[in-house]
């Protein structure tokens, strides 16, 4: 193999490791520092450089181990009914401002709109919150947003489906929420949400 060739496997596995550095979910982390620790440890061996390739072979292995355990764990997920006054609500609002106008970048708080409203539980940690309001037999999201070390989607399946009978429960038929970014129709589809004109989406309960 050329030492070109070897020159960019190299820099490929830096530039790797390094995106992984900012990652902010952890699930994101692992996998791109995986993917980083593996490419390192092939160019140690392909250098003959076997310090290299076995630290970064043991750096693949953690990843691993901490995958799996992500991916197995379970998750004790409940919900956290507040008020529109609640003092950490605003206090989380603020906190989380500007990641939150990264995916909805015309939110703002309306606590007399907002009357479905709930933190997202995971393990008895804020996860992420829920603001909606009803429309008839129709809950409209305003606000559905997940705290970077936990998107995995895990908190939309727990909303949009472990939660779906009590939503059938208190009265409605269906979900609305607006693609409000590209990412966020992306997360809706995964969700099983349906597009029913631009960008609209619905969820049948």
């Amino acid at each position: 193999m050329s030492e070109q060739v070897l020159l960019w496997i190299g820099y490929f596995a830096s530039a790797t490791i390094a995106l992984s550095m900012t990652m902010s979910s952890i699930v994101k982390f692992r996998w791109v520092n995986l993917i980083g620790a593996a490419t390192f440890a092939i160019y140690g061996f392909l250098i003959g450089a076997f310090p290299v390739m076995l630290l970064n072979g043991i750096i693949v292995l953690v990843d691993i181990y901490y995958l799996y355990r992500i991916y197995s764990k379970e998750n004790l997920f409940d919900t956290l009914e507040i008020r529109g006054d609640n003092k950490y609500l605003m206090k989380f609002l603020d906190f989380h401002q500007k990641d939150i106008n990264i995916f909805f970048p015309d939110f703002k708080y309306n606590p007399e709109l907002n009357t479905v409203s709930f933190f997202v539980l995971r393990n008895v940690t804020v996860a992420g919150l829920f603001l909606a309001h009803r429309e008839g037999d129709t809950l409209k999201v305003g606000l559905d947003y997940v705290v970077p070390e936990y998107r995995d989607y895990k908190n939309g399946k727990y909303v949009y489906g472990t939660l779906r009978g009590t939503f059938k429960e208190a009265g409605f038929k269906k979900i609305v929420a607006e693609d409000v970014s590209e990412s966020h129709g992306k997360y809706l589809e995964k969700l099983d949400f349906k597009e029913v004109s631009k960008g609209i989406y619905t969820k049948e309960l």
